[in-house]
């Protein structure tokens, strides 16, 4: 194993059997990446940094036990499925839901879960076609812009629910456009993973 992998693992302070996990999830995606690009082939010598870290940091953001967790645009399974391997540990009564439209990515996806023995449910469709999920927190990671997302939001996400998305530096311009047609209400998180980034972490969110 890296010696990045060791040092994620050990500021995660998770368990043998989820660090165990977390390490199949690496092994697959490396074995599929090349054949079905689940993350940028430049981003793969940092991948327990840019997408399991950053992914990780994320399922504290809420308070648990969460009902429904729904992720959106799920791909290769970040920030889905380390949620999942997460929720097993931590919060086991926790239901998660991908919801992705490629069938490509939904064979990793329900391979990750069947290796790793986590529960969790893989929806092969469209995000705005998928039937309305009634998410208590609905995440969603280089997806769409914010205002889609709002979109997306209020289709899948209780009315009292939580929505949880990471951005780049662009984060501002999105909060501002996504607030002509979009009221929620935001707190800007700061990344621990990348600098200038920040996970919006929103509720109640209406269309003005």
């Amino acid at each position: 194993m890296s010696i990045e992998a060791d040092r994620v693992l050990d500021s995660l302070n998770v368990s043998r059997e989820t660090s165990d996990r977390l390490r199949t999830l690496a092994d697959l995606l490396l074995k599929w990446n090349p054949r079905i690009n689940l993350v940028s082939k430049s981003t793969l010598d940092s991948l327990w940094t840019r997408h399991i870290f950053d992914s990780a940091q994320i399922f504290d953001l809420v308070p648990h036990p969460v009902g429904h967790w729904v992720d959106i645009g799920s791909g290769g399974g970040f920030p889905g499925l380390v949620v999942a391997i997460f929720a097993a540990e931590k919060d086991p009564t926790q239901k998660t839901t991908l919801i992705e439209s490629d069938q490509r990515k939904c064979a990793f996806l329900r391979t990750v879960l069947r290796e790793t023995g986590v529960p969790g449910t893989v929806l092969s469709k469209r995000i705005e076609q998928a039937d309305p999920q009634g998410a208590d927190v609905l995440s969603a990671r280089a997806l769409a812009d914010l205002s889609q997302l709002c979109e997306f939001s209020v289709r899948h996400m209780q009315k009292s629910g939580t929505a949880l998305f990471p951005k780049g530096v662009t984060w501002q311009k999105e909060l501002r456009d996504a607030g002509e047609s979009w009221s929620f209400s935001p707190e800007v998180i700061t990344s621990k993973s990348k600098q200038e980034a920040v996970v919006l972490k929103l509720g109640d969110i209406r269309r003005v």
